[in-house]
């Protein structure tokens, strides 16, 4: 191994060894490195870049515009209604939303499957007298596996036939192809969530994680006459409170939400704070500062068009995760005000201005009305609950999954390309109104496409340089020739590392080795192919190793126990059924 390999192997640990330990976003991690890969003359500038002109990426971006499609018309809430029922138990609960969500995962974006299904999920659960606790996770897991039902199930799917094209010069996998492994998983997961998640499930009532907003916010008011009068806020001492901040000011019949440092105080105006509620008597000792009228109504409690109470889940990805939220200067970020956090399912108590936020912290916010529709869309959030959602193209709903319909026709017969089906699927999208040029922009996940785009580079330097050859050598020593034990071998450490980092990039850093190591054994690759692809999907064990687990992490009211209680023995069931049927399906 010559210095070009030996650099490959130091920036590939470097570059896994940042992604867990360190708050640096996946994409700028993974852009870092292939930069180093460039400059440092291991791969050329075209070898380095090849992965943002890869088509299973392309292909990627075409069904995130698809999914937005169906999201917008609200086709997924229309099957989704006619699906579910009244279940009598908590049980049959369970398998009535498995199985119509594995479907609808099979085909389009889990992300917005699950977005879409929170609400309407909990609402269902309300109305059946049974927990949400019972129910999210199942969503998320039935998610995850639908997604191994065929190859735009997941991102990762296509990602992996794209570069196992590129790598073998083989054609791509039909459609269903992995469905042969899939399937079985499917079904053998859904036997598994409904016969022991009922037990295993906390059951976690549904009072809502942050109650009664009146718990958590106290008024007081500026005095008619009194020294505060004309001041800026900022100038009355009001913006630095320790156990409390500032929410909005109520003057007559306006309000002004995420209040600025330099509104003046009139007399009169009732002030909303949030934090520790017993701080009153330090605020009322403030000159100026008297009680507010207790003929009055609570503020919160009063409908008023200038505000909005939201509850926004935080992703790994917002610049906030690790900071305070004083010193992450969330108002001015977002123009939002953060009332409470709730993290695992309970509120977090103490100095308001200190809670260290974290990725998976459920937020319950003040914001204007603008708010929701400004960030819906934002990465920084993983969904956003707020009563005025923007009011789906029914219309068009039957349209919208003709569309899909279309697409994978085409894909399955072979009449064009996945790229191309998935590509006029977009642009149909588009030019039938089924989704706007706004919603189909905001719908790309520029940070999962960076992210995949980027991570070409490293497996490719592990390829180019030999690196891939050593290590699959290593892998065939340690199975003793035995083709099962270097699939399994193969199979847990895709899963290890997707747990660890990121899927796609787990399952592209490790499909150049896998091809190596079925090359060196002289077996067939398309086994240890798909081991990649479900080892990469089969991310249960932890709310961060597969962006669904954290988007129900909070609705649920779930911590990172449950996580591990529960998905570890789904990973191990999961894992044994596919390193059971690839075998079969194979002959090895």
């Amino acid at each position: 191994m010559d210095w070009h390999g030996a650099f490959a192997v130091t920036l590939t640990i470097s570059t896994l060894v940042t992604l867990m330990l360190s708050r640096i976003g996946p994409h700028l991690v993974m852009m870092g490195a292939m930069a180093l890969l460039s400059v440092s003359g291991v791969l050329t500038a075209s070898e380095a870049l090849a992965g943002f002109s890869n088509p299973g990426l392309i292909t990627v971006a075409a069904m995130f515009i698809v999914a937005t499609g169906i999201h917008a018309t609200g086709g997924i809430d229309m099957l989704v209604q006619h699906l579910l029922g009244q279940p009598g138990s908590t049980r049959r609960a369970q398998l009535r939303l498995c199985a119509p969500v594995m479907l609808l995962s099979g085909f389009l974006n889990n992300t917005p499957v699950v977005a879409t299904l929170i609400p309407a999920v909990s609402a269902w659960g309300r109305k059946l007298g049974i927990a949400p606790s019972k129910l999210m996770i199942p969503l998320s897991y039935a998610a995850i596996l639908g997604g191994t039902l065929t190859l735009i199930g997941t991102s990762t799917n296509l990602v992996v036939n794209s570069q196992y094209q590129q790598l073998t010069g083989q054609e791509g996998f039909p459609l269903f192809a992995i469905g042969m492994i899939g399937l079985p998983a499917c079904i053998v997961g859904i036997i598994f969530i409904t016969w022991l998640f009922p037990r295993w499930l906390p059951d976690r009532g549904d009072e809502g994680l942050f109650g009664d907003v009146r718990e958590f916010t106290l008024e007081v008011a500026v005095a008619h006459d009194g020294p505060l009068v004309g001041k800026t806020v900022e100038e009355a001492g009001l913006r630095q409170l320790v156990k409390i901040y500032l929410v909005e000011i109520i003057r007559e019949d306006s309000v002004i939400t995420a209040v600025p440092s330099e509104e003046h105080l009139h007399g009169g105006d009732r002030l909303v704070f949030a934090g520790n509620t017993e701080a009153i008597s330090d605020l009322l000792r403030i000159r100026g500062i008297v009680p507010a009228s207790e003929r009055e109504r609570p503020a919160l409690s009063q409908e008023r068009e200038e505000r909005r109470l939201v509850e926004a889940a935080l992703s790994p990805h917002s610049d906030c995760i690790g900071q305070t939220i004083r010193d992450s200067r969330f108002r001015d970020r977002y123009g939002a005000v953060i009332l409470a956090v709730a993290r695992g399912g309970e509120r977090v108590s103490g100095n308001q201005g200190t809670i260290r936020l974290r990725a998976g912290d459920t937020l319950l916010l003040e914001a204007r009305p603008a708010f929701v529709t400004r960030q819906r869309y934002n990465k920084d959030f993983l969904i956003i609950n707020d009563l005025e959602q923007e009011q789906p193209r029914h219309d068009r709903a039957y349209l919208a999954w003709g569309i899909l319909l279309a697409v994978v026709t085409a894909a399955t017969t072979e009449l064009t390309s996945m790229l191309n089906a998935a590509l006029l699927g977009a642009g149909a999208m588009l030019a039938t109104g089924c989704c706007s040029l706004n919603q189909a922009q905001k719908s790309l996940d520029m940070t999962v496409l960076i992210t995949i785009g980027a991570s070409f580079a490293l497996g490719a330097a592990l390829s180019k340089t030999g690196v891939a050859t050593h290590i699959a050598d290593f892998v065939i020593t340690m199975s003793v020739g035995e083709a099962w034990l270097a699939l399994v071998l193969a199979y847990i450490a895709v899963s290890v590392l997707t747990e660890l980092i990121n899927n796609n990039a787990a399952a592209i850093l490790m499909l150049p080795i896998v091809l190596e190591i079925s090359a060196r054994a002289g077996l067939p690759s398309e086994p240890f192919v798909f081991a990649v692809m479900m080892a990469a999907s089969a991310s249960f064990a932890t709310p961060i190793g597969y962006q669904t687990n954290l988007m129900v992490m909070g609705p649920g009211g779930y911590t990172f126990r449950d996580y591990l209680r529960i998905g570890l023995p789904m990973s191990v069931v999961v894992g044994a059924i596919s390193l059971a049927v690839i075998p079969v399906v194979w002959g090895f």
